[in-house]
């Protein structure tokens, strides 16, 4: 394919600057855009940065919005939807699938209106009144934060009890320390599984195949212990239109096709010998799920969005095997505190033994004068990828790129990928979810 201009904007915290990277060194024209002052240094010396994104609009031939964003007027999925009605070719949402991440019963709603399972969920806005549906109603529940805080995610609790004691306890904690804020959260119904997120992309009319199937490790330790982070690292798959697509996301195609939605949509779920349980949507690209799922792509990166925009079929070619990425941090990371960062990880620089870079993707990252150093605020510079035929040997060839490469302070979970390996792959297997619809 011919060069193209492609323009990415971060509207809110700045997430894509390695597929900006990659786009430009396939030799497309790039120009990135970042809102947030504190982001604005991430991905400098590795692409070209614009300061007006509107102004750069009639210049692009594919627009790309990186995350759901919603402004004081105007959100990404409603910009998406008036550029794409201005006959511009864009990847980013509508107000109703940015709505699926943001309102967590709407998106439950959306899925049994389209046949798809969901699990038990109450929504409350007293925690009163939650706490005494539990006593009358016993067993294990997840409590999901609604409204501003929904994305704080030390607050969504995974309780154990099978009388729901323990999530009555954090109920009542909640209201003392958050009830000013919290003003709204839902109940689900506990179940045990395999969890793993369906995830496709759509071009405005239909999923593109392959579909991606991904395991995500959200916390922080090794072992699913500690705080909850946005995601340590992430491991996956791709195949068919399989049995396990076809009972979640491939019910909401003529949904989708309605919206005319164009990019990446995940559907994280439970699932076991009875059934596939939705949990939440990730209606835009994930993070550093995006990164691992374009390290698997053994055909144009830009080429393909380029199709996806224009409502084509791409050839999307991927490896075959499987792939793990590690996201590798810095302190104070998951937590905001400006002292530690600034004496621990502000600017440092990040070396590596050898000139080889295969697998090493940027997050919050710079360059500067050749020498790679931490940009922005958040302490996550870098995610390292790993792909082979066995789940084992992805794992391998990630945790030894590691290993090459020095931050002072750095972090990351050593068991990205173990889970597949420990029994979840053969469950998948033996309940015939990865088999033929």
């Amino acid at each position: 394919m011919d060069a193209k201009n492609f323009l990415f904007c971060s509207l809110d915290a700045a997430l894509i600057g390695d597929v900006a990277w990659q786009v430009s060194r396939e030799g497309h024209d790039v120009k990135y855009y970042i809102e947030a002052e504190s982001d604005r240094e991430i991905a400098d010396g590795f692409v070209e940065k614009t300061d007006d994104w509107r102004a750069e609009v009639e210049w692009a031939d594919v627009v790309i919005f990186d995350d759901i964003w919603v402004g004081s007027d105007i959100g990404t999925g409603e910009l998406a939807e008036e550029l794409r009605a201005q006959g511009t070719a864009v990847v980013g949402g509508t107000p109703n699938t940015d709505r699926l991440e943001e309102d967590r019963g709407y998106a439950m709603e959306v899925l049994e209106e389209n046949g798809v399972n969901t699990l038990d969920h109450r929504e409350f806005t007293d925690f009163g009144a939650a706490v005494e549906y539990v006593k009358a109603n016993p067993a294990p529940y997840v409590i999901k934060p609604l409204g501003e805080v929904q994305n704080v995610k030390r607050l969504l609790y995974v309780g154990s009890d099978d009388d729901g004691g323990d999530v009555i306890d954090v109920l009542r904690a909640y209201e003392k320390a958050w009830g000013h804020r919290m003003k709204g959260f839902q109940l689900q119904r506990k179940v045990e599984g395999v969890e793993v997120a369906v995830c496709g992309f759509f071009n405005g009319e239909s999923f593109v195949e392959p579909i991606n199937f991904n395991f995500e490790h959200k916390k922080l330790f090794p072992g699913n212990i500690g705080p909850s982070t946005g995601e340590m690292g992430t491991s996956m798959f791709w195949a068919g239109r399989n049995r396990l697509f076809a009972e979640t996301l491939g019910r909401l195609e003529g949904w989708l096709a309605d919206e005319g939605y164009v990019g990446s949509i995940d559907l994280n779920c439970i699932v076991n010998d009875t059934g596939v349980y939705p949990l939440e949507f990730t209606p835009r690209f994930g993070y550093p799920t995006i990164t691992l799922q374009e390290e698997a792509f053994e055909s144009g990166t830009g080429a393909f969005f380029f199709d996806l925009a224009h409502g084509r079929d791409p050839d999307l070619r991927v490896h075959r095997g499987y792939q793990v990425g590690v996201r590798v941090v810095l302190p104070p990371f998951p937590f905001d505190d400006e002292k530690t960062y600034d004496e621990n990880s502000r600017n440092a620089a990040v070396v590596f033994e050898s000139n080889d870079r295969e697998g090493v993707h940027i997050e919050d990252a710079k360059l500067v004068d050749g020498q790679w150093r931490v940009a922005g605020e958040s302490g996550m510079p870098l995610v390292v990828t790993g792909t082979g035929e066995t789940m084992q040997a992805a794992r391998e060839q990630a945790y030894g790129r590691i290993e090459d490469i020095t931050i002072p302070n750095r972090y990351y979970r050593d068991d990205i990928g173990e889970r597949w390996i420990d029994g979840d792959g053969d469950r998948l297997h033996a309940w015939g979810y990865l088999g033929p619809a």
